[in-house]
């Protein structure tokens, strides 16, 4: 009994950790979902082919509206600087997709408090102006074109097939007609359930080690490896030993996020915390993904590079933030109360479970909606990938699969008949039995069609229309030539 009690504690603490930061994830993970759905990133590559000032900062932007998944992020950026992105502004738009989304401010605020979502933000903007600072000392240009090298006889046999139409073709419509669109929310709602569907284990370990962390480690073992009152000395030790704790904790993304909250008990400085959930990108498993991306040689100076800009962000964050008179005073005696409440949290978590289950209602009826195309489910993480930016693909028997990294792709070749199955993957398969089918842009909402599966038609001034769904085509009943002019212009 007296093993079981302390372990019994543990998940209980972890439980209402994650009861704790539920609405917030729903409300992050679901505006993450919008934002991804009606933000295109085809022109990406166009946009990103060098690192001044302009082009980072809209990879920055570009990052922020992508998944808060690390390893999706890893990946999106090697596709980026394969297909002619620059080496920095590709690791500044990584860096941006892991510390500038929204749900990790959102999660950081209420467990830990508004001080510390308000320090990633400021900080991560430190951070992406450092590592451009530096990146020319890291990242030699010998090095980086023999990464690129490296990519292009690597991923010959994988790269993903480029097919007309997708999701960058919503682009031809203004995005206040698609915003209007079931087809676009349906997809939307999709990305949120995707991400949450990949994310979860990452979710479940953090929120667990934390739990475990918070009740089973004394105060006197944080002391002994976070140094105190030594003034600055102890400042730029903790923002070191903040990284170096990610590392080897093999936990990334929001999953940081309750460990971070059981070290800020513990004892680590703010600055520490800061630089610790920047370091989600050099967990020990990305830092493999990045040997067999870009070789080891770049892959240390990727290592050592971010190290310094996640520390020395860290650092200044925390001296900008205890000049304000920001830096939280006390600490808390727990990370959160381990009890049910009738609080606003409760409240919240009960509206948002609410949203979830629409969420949920859109994602299960996409394809009814005119959702889906151009798009595929990752058949190994469940990640929703827009089929002409995959960063990956892989055959198995007659059908093309599509997927969020090299990761899930070798853990899929590995044992395909794993994969294949299931609801979930059906949406990769049915796109790849039509990889020469041209899709058609629906005039009203903007979303591309099948014109074998549209939802309705329409015959004007000899042209043939598709529309996602009968609401688009009772629209375009109503006033043709707005719809044909405004797609013509567009």
């Amino acid at each position: 009994m007296q093993v079981l009690s302390p372990i019994g504690d543990s998940l209980r603490m972890a439980f209402f950790m994650f009861w704790d930061t539920l609405w917030p994830l729903i409300f992050g993970f679901g505006l993450s979902g919008a934002i991804q759905a009606f933000v295109s990133r085809s022109d990406m590559r166009r946009v990103m082919g060098d690192h001044g000032p302009k082009t980072l900062g809209i990879a920055s932007v570009l990052g922020a509206a992508s998944s808060s998944c690390s390893y999706a992020a890893s990946a999106m950026a090697k596709s980026l600087f394969e297909k002619g992105a620059d080496f920095t502004t590709a690791m500044v738009f990584m860096l941006a997709s892991t510390n500038l989304v929204i749900e990790l401010g959102l999660v950081l605020w209420v467990l830990i408090g508004w001080q510390f979502a308000v320090s990633e933000y400021v900080g991560g903007i430190i951070m992406i102006g450092l590592l451009a600072l530096v990146a020319r000392f890291f990242f030699r240009p010998a090095l980086v074109k023999r990464a690129r090298q490296h990519l292009a006889e690597q991923s010959r046999p994988s790269a993903p097939e480029e097919h007309p139409g997708g999701p960058g073709g919503e682009q031809a419509v203004p995005l206040a007609r698609r915003l209007r669109s079931t087809a676009g929310w349906a997809n939307a709602a999709t990305y949120t359930m995707a991400d949450l569907v990949m994310l979860r284990k990452e979710m479940i370990v953090g929120y667990l080690v934390a739990g475990f962390l918070a009740v089973l480690i004394p105060n006197s073992l944080w002391n002994t490896i976070f140094f105190h009152g030594h003034g600055f000395a102890t400042s730029v030790e903790n923002v070191i030993v903040g990284p170096l704790i990610a590392i080897l904790s093999f936990v990334c993304s929001i999953g940081n996020v309750p460990l971070a909250a059981a070290l800020w008990k513990g004892g680590i400085s703010f600055g520490g915390v800061v630089s610790f959930i920047f370091a989600d990108l050099i967990t020990f498993p990305l830092l493999l993904i990045y040997r067999r991306f870009y070789g080891w040689a770049l892959t240390l100076r990727i290592l050592a590079a971010f190290w310094l800009v996640m520390a020395a962000a860290g650092l200044a964050t925390e001296y900008l933030f205890a000049g304000a008179g920001l830096v939280p005073v006390g600490r808390p005696a727990q990370v959160v109360q381990p009890s049910f409440q009738w609080n606003y949290t409760t409240y919240l978590n009960l509206v948002f479970l609410g949203v979830f289950a629409g969420l949920f209602w859109l994602y299960r009826n996409r394809e009814r909606l005119g959702g889906g195309a151009g798009y595929a489910l990752d058949p190994v993480c469940g990640m929703q990938v827009e089929r002409q930016l995959a960063p990956a693909s892989a055959r198995s028997g007659d059908q093309t699969y599509v997927f969020c990294s090299d990761r899930c792709r070798d853990r899929f070749v590995a044992d395909p008949g794993r994969f294949r199955a299931g609801d979930t993957r059906r949406i990769n398969e049915d796109e790849t039995r039509r990889p020469n089918m041209i899709q058609q842009v629906d005039p009203v909402c903007g979303m591309m069609v099948e014109p074998e599966s549209a939802a309705a038609k329409r015959e004007y001034a000899g042209k043939t229309y598709y529309f996602c769904n009968p609401g688009c085509a009772k629209a375009f009943d109503r006033k043709p030539e707005a719809f044909v002019d405004a797609t013509r212009s567009a």
